[in-house]
């Protein structure tokens, strides 16, 4: 601490705090230490991420672009994992595929989990008949498997992206409803709730002030592991025909491109979208299951 004297009046100039950047860099740095796993494959989620950004600077191909004169070859120097059966350069519309998938799971995700967070708050906070009713339709929600409701949705309403958003963003409100629930059923019992009810603070205030930032950390635990569930989905919906309508490429539909291929398809026209899914499911799993234990205290000491 250094201080200035001027006359009789002393200025103490105290030391700056550290910045936001210094605050996040310390929070990687720690989870990087404490979870090196879900460190790596976070590393890896981000460069999935980054492709699907980047795809049309790093395609070597459109991937729309038909080469009649290559199709149906195995990877070679110039198509490295090989072409469908009209010449379509398939790491081309593995790169492209990424950004289809991905918007649909990040979409779906978003909007399910946080429509359910919000279901759940209020079912929470107010409880009674209102809460009675939500369960008993969330419990009719989840009586159906989660690809057999998604796909009941999307063949109900036309096709195209949105359709697919909603579709398995329904199959997620839920989850997010009923772990929401089960927090704020704890929140609103502490005593700093209590007080601020005490002081005439109104509902909305309770629930949006005081309740809704303690549901943070369990919200993006559920955000990022439903991330590879919703590609899971999204990418069986592809596959069976009721998902992002050709010629889109999507992870799902090239699999399901490749059995017109022939009754044995080509090797390269299915490893190497299934390894993309594989991939990309595993990485999102394993960063929710990281950032799960970073911010369950019960858990901190265990890592």
């Amino acid at each position: 601490m250094t201080a200035t004297t001027t006359g009789t009046t002393t200025t103490a100039v105290l030391p700056a705090a550290p910045s936001r950047l210094r605050a996040v860099v310390r929070t990687v740095r720690s989870f990087v230490r404490r979870a090196p796993l879900s460190a790596f494959w976070g590393i890896i989620a981000a460069l999935i991420v980054a492709m699907a950004i980047a795809a049309p600077a790093i395609a070597p191909y459109e991937p729309l672009k038909s080469d009649f004169r290559a199709m149906q070859k195995p990877p070679s120097e110039k198509h490295w994992f090989g072409t469908d059966q009209i010449g379509r350069d398939t790491l081309s519309r593995v790169i492209y595929g990424s950004r289809a998938s991905l918007t649909v799971a990040l979409g779906a995700v978003v909007f399910g989990t946080t429509l359910g967070a919000l279901w759940g708050l209020a079912c929470g906070y107010f409880g009674g008949r209102f809460d009675m009713l939500s369960q008993r339709l969330i419990e009719f929600l989840q009586s159906f498997p989660d690809l057999i409701l998604a796909m009941a949705i999307a063949m109900a309403l036309s096709g195209g992206m949105a359709t697919v958003i909603v579709a398995i963003a329904i199959t997620r409100i839920p989850f997010g409803g009923r772990v929401i629930r089960s927090v704020v059923l704890s929140l609103k019992e502490i005593q700093y709730v209590e007080a601020a009810r005490g002081l005439g603070a109104s509902h909305m205030r309770l629930m949006f002030r005081h309740i809704l930032p303690q549901c943070v950390a369990p919200y993006l635990i559920l955000a990022t592991t439903h991330l590879g569930v919703a590609i899971v989905i999204e990418a069986s919906l592809g596959f069976l025909g009721v998902g992002i309508p050709p010629p889109t490429p999507t992870w799902g539909n090239m699999l399901a491109d490749s059995l017109n291929a022939g009754l044995v398809p080509p090797w390269w026209l299915v490893l190497f979208p299934g390894l993309a899914i594989t991939i990309t499911v595993l990485a999102f799993n394993l960063l929710g299951d990281g950032i799960r234990d970073l911010l369950d205290p019960r858990l901190r000491g265990s890592i």
